[in-house]
């Protein structure tokens, strides 16, 4: 599970304190608000991506606020899965290798059975050889969530994963990732301004 405590973040002239926060495995928590009220920069914070300057982000029994970067560096790629908002994709990789390349980053380990398993899951098994450049934006937002699985995270953090997506594609993608953090057991942590989603998840931070 991920909780947080007194978290709070300083950028010049902005000051951000953000709520405390609990989500179980296999539960979804919204956080949501308007645009600039410091969503992407908590998300970021959640992930280890930044570090806030003081509180706790407790991942695992694990505050990842008081590990080294290295350690950090670690600890995210074996126990946090991030979908950001723009699919930043290898151009000169496959969607195969792209998702395999995560595993070996993680752990100098490369499982090809298991990215196919998942990107056969998510209904991408006619397009492991393409290149990434080849897919639909919600074939790309289905690749980012195959990548951020294929270490089986305990916690899954996705920023905006709906905003470009018609609502056909939102449906399939908000379903995707419930269900495959209950599969995987992983706690899901959606940052979002999205009423659509908003009107499917009832555990709700605003901030």
């Amino acid at each position: 599970m991920i909780t947080t405590q007194n978290v709070c973040f300083s950028y010049p002239n902005l000051d951000f304190v953000f709520p405390d926060i609990a989500c179980n495995p296999s539960e979804t928590l919204l956080i949501t608000g308007k645009s600039g009220k410091g969503k992407t920069t908590f998300l970021h914070i959640l992930s280890g991506i930044i570090r806030p300057n003081s509180g706790e982000v407790i991942i695992d029994n694990t505050n990842i606020v008081n590990l080294s970067n290295k350690e950090l560096d670690t600890f995210r790629g074996q126990h946090i899965g991030l979908v950001l908002q723009e699919s930043h994709f290898i151009a000169s990789l496959s969607v195969l290798e792209n998702v395999v390349l995560s595993s070996w980053l993680s752990d100098k380990s490369k499982k090809e059975e298991k990215a196919k398993q998942i990107l056969t899951q998510l209904g991408l098994e006619n397009h492991l050889h393409k290149n990434t450049s080849q897919l639909s934006v919600g074939q790309k937002q289905r690749v980012s969530i195959a990548r951020a699985l294929i270490n089986e995270p305990k916690v899954l953090l996705a920023d905006e994963p709906t905003s470009s997506l018609d609502d056909e594609n939102t449906e399939i993608v908000a379903d995707l990732l419930s269900n495959l953090s209950k599969q995987y057991n992983a706690a899901l942590l959606i940052v979002t301004h999205d009423q659509r989603l908003k009107d499917k998840f009832n555990k709700v931070v605003d901030l």
